[in-house]
């Protein structure tokens, strides 16, 4: 059966510390792109909370409750052109994805677990320095904008 493919909607988590280190990882066969928590919905009317929940948790081991107050819809959507490396997870003729973007605080020192086919390696830097890492313009603009949504 083959895999269905990629809802084009999905979320960004920029995950930080009150102090506003930032936590990147590094995405598993393409070495050097760095970015936050970022995946699709699962189903159309999956809420975008959930999937930044789900997503967070896959990729990190981080679980969040649902009421949690330390994740926040930031209210900003990013459309951008699907990089061609990945278009093939989605329907012919898609080219471009809604993102939603996220915050989620956590403890510093927090332990993470990566899913190792998604990601290799992680680093917590301050909120700059992980912007300028980052492979996706998105994801650096969502970076720099973390100390105006500090609780």
């Amino acid at each position: 059966m083959d895999k269905p493919y990629k809802i084009p909607e999905s979320v960004l988590v920029v995950i930080h510390t009150a102090a506003l280190e930032v936590l990147l990882i590094e995405r598993a066969g393409t070495p050097g792109f760095w970015q936050s928590v970022t995946g699709s919905r699962d189903t159309p009317d999956e809420p975008l909370r959930e999937t930044a929940r789900r997503e967070v948790f896959e990729e990190t081991g981080i679980a969040v409750a649902p009421d949690s107050a330390d994740l926040v819809d930031w209210q900003l959507s990013n459309i951008y052109e699907i990089y061609p490396i990945w278009r093939h997870r989605y329907a012919p003729g898609v080219l471009h994805n809604t993102e939603h973007v996220f915050g989620l605080q956590v403890p510093a020192g927090s332990a993470v677990m990566l899913a190792p086919d998604e990601h290799t390696a992680l680093r917590w830097l301050p909120y700059r320095a992980a912007a300028d890492l980052c492979f996706s313009p998105s994801n650096a603009e969502a970076i720099l904008q973390l100390p105006h949504h500090l609780r």
